[in-house]
């Protein structure tokens, strides 16, 4: 089937030890990898190999397994900046997810650059971790808030762009972990900068998918997470132009960001490290350039041409089920792999449980995105997510899971 050719898929999913279980008897069919993604024994070993051999503090001790960890730790952020093609490893920061890189530029530039009044624009697709730090920073600054709607199909709508002036910031989505949508981010960051605003991306759905160019897109911040790309949970990456790091202050104080510390000043460590404060997520940053090592090996357009694949025949199969609707853009070239639906009038909490119990894992819930939700007018929806370990088979197991459920819950 097209899509397939270019991966092994069979073969992907001997890496993968989770999928020699069998829950409720049944093969183990995963489809919620936008919540979080399975891990390869690549980097399970990986994460493994750092506890038993080397673990230690990095950039702290002189000894051996210190050097050798500290060597591991800047390695990963090398290799992530190269996977997503910035100017330097110095642009990289490490934090522990998306949430925490988007709240970073929240606090650590817009708190502290803006004034009362200012504006900060957002699109109502967003992530609540890319709408609750902007409303807490706006509270205490006397800031003011604005959305860009989206349209009924659940693309986002630019039609009214040149009616948006005079904001500070545009934080906008990548790609919505609800309806799919994969937005035009160079044409958003272009009218972010012809404003003379900041760009804030947030990736999450987006740099596990596709190939991603940051220096092409030209963004000022990029956030996205390890755990939903074969990574490992607790850790994540913010993306911020060098000149742009420079300028800010920490977001915490504490050891290892300082370069000298007195009674009453400080003074700073150099970018990225003045905004990494304590101990860091060592293993999880080893086992995210294991994820980046694997992923690649792949092929990031393999990745992307596979999920097309899933979604296109998860699509088809899907929409011949009376009572079925799909939320989002229907083409699977212009949505990511995951598919947000509602079958009758079957809560999204009981669909979910029954396709629990044919051994079949997704995500049911507004999935962190309730003004999506209030837009649709629906309380809740169920979503199928994919990835490189799915099957077609895995989707013809979800179809005919959702015809059963359709038949109990009497669906007409």
């Amino acid at each position: 089937m097209e899509g397939q050719a270019s991966l092994d898929v069979q073969k992907i999913r001997e890496d993968f030890p989770i999928f020699s279980r069998a829950p409720r008897g049944k093969p183990l069919v995963y489809l919620d990898s936008a919540a979080t993604s399975q891990k390869p024994r690549q980097v399970i070993e990986a994460v493994k190999r750092f506890y038993e051999e080397y673990n230690s503090n990095v950039h702290r001790g002189i000894y051996s397994i210190s050097i050798e960890a500290t060597e591991a730790y800047e390695e990963a952020r090398r290799r992530i900046a190269r996977f997503i093609n910035a100017r330097s490893h110095r642009e990289i920061v490490f934090v522990r997810g998306t949430t925490e890189a988007l709240n970073l530029v929240a606090y650590a530039w817009a708190l502290r650059k803006l004034k009362k009044d200012d504006k900060i624009l957002l699109t109502e697709m967003e992530h609540h971790s890319n709408i609750v730090p902007w409303q807490l920073i706006a509270r205490e600054k006397g800031l003011k808030l604005e959305y860009i709607p989206i349209r009924g199909d659940g693309t986002l709508d630019t039609s009214g762009l040149d009616s948006y002036h005079d904001f500070r910031i545009f934080s906008f989505v990548y790609s919505s972990n609800v309806l799919g949508t994969i937005n035009d981010v160079k044409q958003l960051v272009r009218f972010a900068h012809s404003r003379g605003a900041l760009a804030v991306i947030d990736a999450a759905q987006a740099v596990p998918h596709m190939k991603i160019d940051v220096q092409e897109l030209d963004c000022d911040f990029l956030a996205f997470s390890g755990h939903k790309m074969l990574g490992p949970t607790g850790i994540g990456v913010l993306y911020a132009k060098r000149e742009l790091l420079e300028e800010m202050e920490p977001f915490m104080g504490g050891g290892e960001m300082i370069r000298e510390v007195h009674l009453h000043e400080s003074r700073w460590n150099d970018v990225p490290w003045k905004f990494e404060a304590g101990t860091p997520n060592i293993a999880g940053a080893i086992g995210l350039k294991a994820a980046v090592d694997y992923l690649e090996g792949i092929g990031m357009d393999n990745v992307r041409m596979h999920e097309i694949s899933l979604t296109r025949y998860a699509t088809e199969l899907l929409m011949e089920i009376p009572g079925m609707r799909i939320y989002g853009p229907l083409n699977p070239e212009k949505r990511s792999g995951l598919l947000a639906f509602t079958l009758g009038d079957i809560h999204a909490h009981d669909l979910a449980t029954f396709l629990d119990e044919e051994g079949i894992c997704v995500r049911a819930g507004h999935h962190c995105a309730m003004p999506i939700h209030t837009r649709l007018g629906v309380p809740a929806t169920t979503r199928a997510s994919f990835y490189v370990y799915n099957t077609h088979e895995d989707i013809e197991r979800l179809a005919e899971a959702l015809k059963k459920a359709a038949q109990v819950f009497k669906i007409v």
